[in-house]
């Protein structure tokens, strides 16, 4: 689906990108990096709309510094920032942007109304956007992606501003697009745990460089520990374990135990036993995406289906909702149109014509 060698991006003072190398493939992608890694620089590479100081990328087997118009005709794009005209409805504006891709009139109505059913707008559709929230906002950036049946859609930070209600019903609707449509998907994002969740392979970007990408099953495989959480007693329960010969330490709340053989299960269940306190749980641990960025504050793993995430009976750990954070960083700022991001999809006559 999308191909890049060696690709650049350098601004006077920053590098936006530094020789990316990455291949994705059809599915989910979770394309993943702190504010200011590059994933918009990329994303504006990969549409065409801004040129790379080096290397070569493809998209759909089209080169993106020669075929742009083309590509974006096959290629739908859901921006970050809010760029969503306020005196007008959702189905006024999706029919636009649907005959923008080259819909006839009657296809573009028909697949309008199909598309913002999708999306859970059907009823809200001709009210003028600027009463929406948010999340409904966000739905419609989403369906005027989805509008003209691209084989391949860039979503970008879909989930920002989103309470964590609205993040698992975004997070359900780009999953859809794939198992439902057939469509590829490449979603970036800072909050790991969503990609976790959605996401088939996951691509990790830091400093415009890849530092990984592998499928999600490798990124969160089972490790030879077990996670204990005991109701309090923490400190004596390691001692505990620790005196009957098995290595643990304390994260948090948390007991990381290595799994000797078998008899570790039993072991910590004795443990807890003679100690009388409460077992919260004992489950084997899996690695997780932010493991990787343990230095990195930018990187948010905040996520209450964590399963290293302390119990929380009365709430106390209410998680922070970074999803408002905006990708403010440098290098991709001189990128950014003063036109809203509709001038992204192509004109009239330059994208497919419906079947």
């Amino acid at each position: 689906m999308i191909a890049t060698e060696s690709l650049s991006k350098r601004y006077p003072r920053v590098t936006a990108l530094d020789r990316l190398t990455v291949d994705i493939t059809p599915g989910v992608t979770g394309l993943v990096g702190a504010n200011g890694a590059g994933k918009s620089t990329l994303i504006k590479i990969l549409l065409g709309l801004s040129p790379a100081t080096e290397g070569r990328a493809a998209v759909l087997g089209l080169d993106v510094a020669t075929n742009g118009a083309e590509i974006r005709g096959l290629v739908g794009y859901m921006p970050e920032h809010d760029c969503l005209p306020p005196d007008v409805s959702a189905t006024e504006f999706v029919v636009h942007m649907a005959r923008m891709s080259g819909l006839p009139p009657t296809a573009a109505r028909e697949r309008t109304a199909d598309t913002l059913r999708h999306v859970g707008l059907y009823e809200e559709r001709y009210r003028p956007m600027g009463g929406y929230s948010t999340g409904m906002k966000q739905r419609v950036k989403l369906a005027q992606a989805l509008v003209h049946d691209p084989q391949l859609v860039l979503l970008d930070e879909p989930t920002n501003g989103l309470d964590p209600a609205g993040r698992d019903e975004m997070l359900g609707l780009i999953r859809r697009v794939h198992t439902d449509f057939g469509i590829s998907v490449l979603v970036t994002s800072h909050l790991l745990g969503e990609l976790e969740r959605t996401s088939d392979h996951i691509v990790v970007i830091d400093g415009g460089t890849l530092l990984r990408a592998s499928s999600t099953s490798d990124f969160t495989q089972a490790t030879a520990s077990l996670a204990v959480e005991v109701t309090d007693r923490e400190k004596e329960l390691l001692a505990a374990l620790t005196g009957a010969g098995l290595t643990a330490q304390t994260k948090g709340h948390l007991l990381h135990v290595d799994i000797a053989d078998d008899t570790t299960y039993d072991t910590v269940r004795d443990a807890v036993a003679v100690l009388g306190v409460g077992l919260v749980r004992m489950e084997q641990r899996r690695h997780r995406i932010a493991e990787l960025f343990t230095d990195d504050e930018d990187l948010t793993y905040d996520d209450p289906d964590d399963p290293d995430r302390p119990h929380d009976p009365g709430g106390t750990n209410t998680p922070h909702d970074t999803s408002t954070s905006h990708d403010t960083s440098t290098p991709d700022t001189p990128d950014t149109p003063d036109t809203p991001d509709t001038a992204t999809l192509p004109k009239e006559g330059e994208g497919r014509d419906a079947a």
